[in-house]
């Protein structure tokens, strides 16, 4: 089974990237998905959240906007967090994979935001990076509710650039220039991968295939 490695900077297109791949057939694990059900009323994080930070659970799920609130500036109180939710996240991603193992999928993509950041990258046959122009990005965030360039300024510090996760990805996928181009350069990948059968994926048959790698 290969694992691919799906990421990308905050207003990248990643999601719409995820659900192409599901349109394709291929099994997608979404990390942020996890983390919302482990958030959400009788989640498994909510009692440990709510001893960690008492005030952020309300009516039994955990309040994000009230977390966010206490972790967005305090590296000490982000890193709690990040002790609470990441074994509970390892532990779907595990779940995750050994049904797929069980199926016999030849193919399954890790959609895990900061992947590269927190070295992911390791369980990972190859990774694809979703990316479009700076600008762009600006304007998908800016439009989001409560957001302003403050803000943004303090999410880009916390996130690798994305020049470095385009240089360390196998593959590309551009989502600035419409659906149409991301969706072709996504059954590409498909396509090259599971050429490869049921052999491991190798990085060295990425000169086969530069054509899905945009620059």
């Amino acid at each position: 089974m290969i694992i691919l490695g799906l990421t990308g900077s905050i207003a990248m297109g990643k999601s719409t990237a995820a659900a192409m791949f599901r349109r394709l057939g291929i099994p997608v694990y979404d990390a942020d998905r996890e983390v919302h059900r482990l958030l959400a009323r009788n989640g498994r994080a909510v009692p440990l959240i709510d001893r960690a930070f008492p005030g952020v659970v309300v009516d039994g799920a955990v309040d994000r906007g009230r977390l966010g609130a206490r972790v967005f500036d305090d590296r000490s109180a982000l890193r709690r967090l990040e002790r609470i939710l990441h074994p509970l996240v390892r532990a779907r991603r595990r779940t995750f994979l050994q049904s797929a193992a069980r199926q016999r999928r030849p193919l399954v993509v890790l959609d895990i935001p900061l992947l590269f950041e927190t070295d992911g990258g390791r369980m990972c046959d190859a990774v694809a990076v979703v990316s479009a122009p700076r600008f762009l990005q600006e304007i998908r965030l800016l439009r989001r509710p409560g957001m302003d360039r403050a803000r943004l300024a303090a999410i880009a510090r916390r996130q690798m650039p994305d020049a470095e996760k385009r240089r360390r990805a196998d593959f590309i996928i551009p989502s600035g220039l419409g659906r149409g181009p991301t969706f072709a350069a996504i059954r590409r990948i498909v396509l090259a991968l599971r050429g490869q059968g049921r052999g491991k994926w190798s990085r060295s048959h990425i000169s086969m295939y530069l054509d899905c790698k945009q620059t």
